[in-house]
C-alpha cells in the first residue's frame, strides 16, 4: 500500500488515502472524491487532472514526457512541481506522497 495525502487548494483540508501499488493517482483521487476532472479519457488532451507535487516527492517521479509537458503548459495554476495525475503510477518509492489540488480544479460533479 502507498499512502497519499491530498491537500485542498486553500490548504485547510487534508485527506490521507491508502492506495494499492500500481494504482494511477487520478483514479485514487476520483475514488476519494477529490476535485480532479480527468476528462481526456487517457488521451492526454487536457490538463484538468494536474496536481502540485510536494518538492520532497517530485524527484521520485518518473520524468514527464514531452506530451505531458505540453499539457502542463496549458494548466491553470501550474507550478514547477505540477504533474498530470493520470501519469503518476504509485509505487513504494512514492509512499507518503503529498499533493496539493490546484485552485482552478473541479470534478465531474462540478465541485
Amino acid at each position: 500500500m502507498v499512502r497519499v495525502t491530498f491537500i485542498s487548494a486553500d490548504g485547510e483540508h487534508r485527506q490521507e488515502i491508502d492506495a494499492a501499488s500500481g494504482s494511477v493517482l487520478l483514479d485514487v483521487a476520483q475514488a476519494a472524491g477529490q476535485p480532479l476532472e480527468g476528462t481526456c479519457e487517457g488521451q492526454m488532451a487536457c490538463s484538468t487532472c494536474h496536481v502540485i507535487v510536494d518538492r520532497d516527492h517530485f524527484d521520485r517521479l518518473t520524468i514527464a514526457s514531452e506530451a505531458e509537458e505540453d499539457m502542463l503548459d496549458l494548466a491553470a495554476a501550474a507550478t514547477r512541481t505540477s504533474r498530470l495525475s493520470c501519469q503518476i503510477v504509485l509505487d513504494d518509492t512514492l509512499d507518503g506522497l503529498v499533493v496539493r489540488i490546484p485552485g482552478q480544479s473541479h470534478n465531474m460533479q462540478g465541485m
